[in-house]
């Protein structure tokens, strides 16, 4: 095979391209999280695709439609109900716990012997500026500007349907074509892409498989800690959707986890007296939202990246810090695609690189 020259009229055909290219993305810019979660979905959804499609030979936009109705119908419609119920909760807890504070609540938490106690071990550690009357003035603080977010984020929220309801639509559109016409993308890609057959198939499993990873070994951890959590949470008075919520969250944290959550409640209940609730949230915590994480993560990402527990923390806050909650999607993806393409350079360059270490 001979080798490509590149000649003039390439470089002027290669510029003219990359203009195209840019000026196209500034056009799909402010949409780029609805392709992304759509070109997600797709990877995760194509099994369900394609035995819809070989259940209906010929009709490739009826199997299309289906597979987007049945994610509608599974996990659009119960996370948006869901959610409107987490804010309702959450602002309804963040309202008690107010009233709690200014009813002087912390003040007789403070007096509790076992608070008294270990306040007097640790005062001389802490700062003279510390005292009790400053924090439990924050705290109240605290609460009124919580729920006062917690409040605009759902008038926000309401107000903003139209918008959250054509990124749902858009998602929606994307994935149909992404998911009937599967096998014309991935052709396609294969073929405008200057990698080797090998190198482009690395990278496409590579994507699938932290897609997967990060949505069933991640995502649905979460969601499963999180629902025992609050099933915990409500038998002991707490309000079980938003503090389940907030273990969901917790679990992407890498050690300490869900026990951010539960063990403050804890304490919480044997400080108030509480200690019966209190032993039976830490032997729940420990017992039954610890094994969901210990059995059921490692089964979930069978087979996924390997990535290791520092660069799944990394690109998981990274991903966060910079696009939001979908970046816990696009954290993981980047930072795989990365490694795959460092591993691609090492093979593609092996002589060089021996050459370079001897010298």
């Amino acid at each position: 095979m001979t080798g490509f020259k590149a000649e003039p009229r390439h470089w002027l055909l290669i510029i003219a391209l990359l203009l195209a290219l840019y000026a196209s993305y500034l056009l799909i810019a402010p949409y780029v999280g609805a392709i992304v979660l759509a070109f997600v979905l797709s990877l995760l959804c194509i099994s369900l695709h394609k035995r819809l499609e070989a259940k209906l030979p010929g009709k490739p936009n009826l199997a299309a439609a289906l597979s987007c109705t049945t994610l509608v119908l599974v996990i659009v419609i119960p996370a948006g109900l869901v959610f409107f119920a987490i804010v309702q909760q959450a602002a309804q807890f963040t309202k008690q716990s107010y009233q709690w504070l200014s009813k002087g609540g912390a003040e007789k938490l403070l007096q509790n012997p076992y608070i008294i106690n270990t306040k007097q071990k640790i005062e001389p550690y802490l700062p003279d500026s510390i005292n009790t009357q400053d924090l439990v003035q924050r705290l109240t603080e605290f609460a009124s500007s919580f729920g006062k977010v917690l409040l605009d984020m759902g008038t926000k929220l309401v107000g903003d349907i139209t918008g959250v309801l054509f990124g749902l639509f858009l998602m929606l559109f994307i994935l149909f074509f992404l998911l009937r016409d599967h096998d014309k993308v991935v052709d396609a890609l294969h073929w405008l892409v200057p990698l080797s057959r090998s190198q482009e198939n690395a990278l496409l499993v590579e994507a699938k498989s932290v897609a997967r990873s990060a949505v069933m070994g991640s995502f649905l951890t979460g969601i499963a800690q999180g629902v025992a959590g609050g099933i915990a949470m409500s038998i002991v008075g707490l309000p079980g959707l938003f503090w389940g919520t907030m273990m969901a969250f917790a679990s992407f944290i890498p050690l300490v986890g869900t026990a951010l959550i539960w063990i403050p409640a804890a304490l919480y209940l044997g400080l108030t007296g509480e200690w019966g609730w209190a032993a039976f949230l830490v032997g729940w915590g420990i017992i039954v939202v610890g094994s969901i994480d210990n059995f059921l993560r490692p089964i979930l990402m069978q087979g996924s990246s390997n990535m290791n527990t520092l660069m799944i923390f990394l690109s998981l806050i990274g991903g966060i810090q910079l696009f939001g909650l979908i970046g816990v999607i696009y954290g993981p993806i980047i930072f795989a695609l990365t490694v795959v393409l460092l591993k691609l350079y090492a093979i593609e360059f092996k002589g060089f690189l021996e050459q370079q270490d001897k010298s």
